[in-house]
């Protein structure tokens, strides 16, 4: 088996040369965040984007007092080197190190992964999602923390309502998937995503620079429960899945011919931009 290559406190190791102490505060209170993106061969895609959300996590976090961009730019580039992957995702994660009492930050520690991955397809997907939604308000929204507590708790309720992923919500007024951001069709052909109270995501920022180039009217702004489930079309976008058609949220039908095309062009957009220089 072809062995795989980590980057943990200022070395490159083996991957089973790379353990958390029990002692760090991603253990012992779940205190960490992360950043994560594609690798196409020795291409990561839009990878000075993904750095500049990480280190804005890490100064919310107060754990970027030992960051250092020139590290993480040779470390990440090492890793593509020795590790040759086809198509890799790469996670980069900031804890807050070893703690003196289990409670204050310490140090931080930064580790970097690379693992093979699935890419997402070449076409749009001809079918979409079932999403259910949740009352849910993350903490510090705007930070991509290593916190997923409500998103797997929730997993059994999920299936249970034969749903494919949760939509979170504050009161009625739209968020954001736990691992995705969410779009809205209007009837009138514009698109629109919730403005705060969630993850600025990478993909949301380029289906954003798309719209821009292909004429369609994007707005942030907030969003009820009932105004998406009179939509002309929803979706949700990330790293892995690119952009997912949503077909159903909470057993309501959601869809048309209008958001289909739509689609098809932000899809197309986007492709086009992980073909282009970077």
């Amino acid at each position: 088996m072809k062995e795989h290559y980590c980057y943990m406190d200022g070395e490159i190791k083996k991957n089973e040369e790379c353990h958390l102490s029990l002692q760090d505060l991603g253990i012992q209170r779940g205190y960490g965040l992360f950043d994560f993106f594609r690798v196409k061969g020795n291409k990561p895609l839009f990878m000075e984007d993904h750095i500049e959300r990480l280190l804005h996590s890490a100064k919310r976090m107060r754990l970027d007092n030992a960051l250092n961009i020139h590290e993480i730019r040779s470390s990440v580039e090492q890793l593509i080197h020795l590790n040759r992957l086809d198509h890799s995702g790469m996670k980069i994660i900031v804890t807050g190190g070893d703690s003196p009492d289990g409670y204050s930050i310490s140090t931080p520690l930064l580790s970097i992964l690379q693992n093979p991955l699935v890419p997402p397809p070449d076409e749009l997907p001809a079918v979409g999602i079932h999403l259910a939604t949740w009352n849910y308000q993350r903490q510090l929204p705007d930070v991509k923390t290593t916190d997923y507590l409500m998103a797997i708790w929730l997993q059994p309720w999920m299936k249970e309502r034969k749903a494919d992923d949760i939509l979170y919500h504050d009161q009625g007024m739209i968020r954001e998937c736990p691992r995705s951001n969410i779009f809205m069709i209007t009837h009138e052909g514009h698109l629109a995503t919730p403005a705060a109270g969630m993850l600025a995501g990478i993909t949301r920022k380029n289906i954003m620079r798309v719209s821009g180039k292909t004429g369609i009217p994007v707005t942030e702004r907030n969003i009820t429960l009932e105004e998406l489930k009179k939509s002309a079309g929803v979706f949700i976008c990330s790293t892995t899945k690119r952009l997912m058609p949503v077909d159903q949220l909470d057993g309501h039908t959601i869809g048309s011919e209008l958001s289909r095309k739509i689609m098809q062009q932000v899809w197309d957009g986007l492709l086009e931009m992980e073909e282009a220089p970077q």
